[in-house]
C-alpha cells in the first residue's frame, strides 16, 4: 500500500501568479492567492478513474479555508513557486491520496469563484485524469471522506445536489463530460 508523508501544504506555500494567458507574472503566498476577490494563480485539478470507470470523488476537510466539507474531484491544489504542474500534480495525488499512478492533461481554463466573505479562487486551472487500481490512504488533514461514483451518477447528483460540490468541479464535469469522457472510460 503507497503511503503518503505526514508533511501537508502550509498555507505559507508560495504559489505562482499568471496572466489570461498562464504567463508567469509573479509568486504569492497561497493564503493572499485567496483573500478578498483572489489573485490569478496556477492550479490543477486531477480526476481518477478506477478498473470499473467509477471516478474517485474527496470531500474537502472541514479544516480548508474555502470550500470545506464540499464534495470536489479526486485531487486538486497548487503547484508551487518553481514547480512543474505536471510534477505538483503527481506529488499532490500521492500526499493526499497515498495513489502513484500516471496522469494525462487534458485542458486547462481560468475560472474565479467566491467563497461568502472569506475568500476566493480565481485560477488558471489544469485538468488531468489517471487510471488507477490499488488501495487509497488519505490524507485525514486534506479529506475527510471519499467515495466512487460513476459518471451518470455524478451528473445526476449535480443536477439535483449541486450546492454540495465545489464549483470547479461542477464547471470541469461539464466540459470532461461534453469533450474527453467516451475516451477515458
Amino acid at each position: 500500500m503507497n503511503t503518503h508523508p505526514e508533511a501537508i501544504k502550509l498555507p505559507t506555500d508560495t504559489l505562482i501568479l499568471v496572466d489570461d494567458q498562464d504567463k508567469e507574472i509573479g509568486s504569492c503566498e497561497k493564503v493572499n492567492c485567496h483573500l478578498g476577490q483572489g489573485k490569478l494563480h496556477r492550479a490543477f485539478s486531477v480526476f481518477l478513474f478506477n478498473p470499473e470507470g467509477k471516478i474517485l470523488l474527496q470531500q474537502r476537510s472541514e479544516n480548508k479555508m474555502l470550500w470545506g466539507g464540499y464534495w470536489a474531484n479526486s485531487c486538486c491544489s497548487h503547484p508551487r513557486f518553481g514547480e512543474k504542474t505536471d510534477d505538483a500534480a503527481i506529488r499532490r495525488i500521492q500526499e493526499e491520496l497515498g495513489v502513484n499512478c500516471e496522469l494525462q492533461y487534458l485542458y486547462k481554463f481560468v475560472y474565479h469563484a467566491i467563497f461568502g466573505e472569506i475568500g476566493s479562487e480565481h485560477e488558471n486551472c489544469w485538468v488531468y485524469t489517471g487510471h488507477f487500481d490499488g488501495q487509497i490512504n488519505i490524507n485525514k488533514n486534506e479529506i475527510a471522506a471519499t467515495r466512487f461514483v460513476t459518471p451518470d451518477e455524478l451528473t445526476a447528483e449535480l443536477a439535483t445536489n449541486g450546492d454540495i460540490y465545489s464549483p470547479w468541479l461542477k464547471l470541469e464535469w461539464a466540459r470532461i463530460q461534453q469533450d474527453y469522457l467516451d475516451k477515458l472510460i
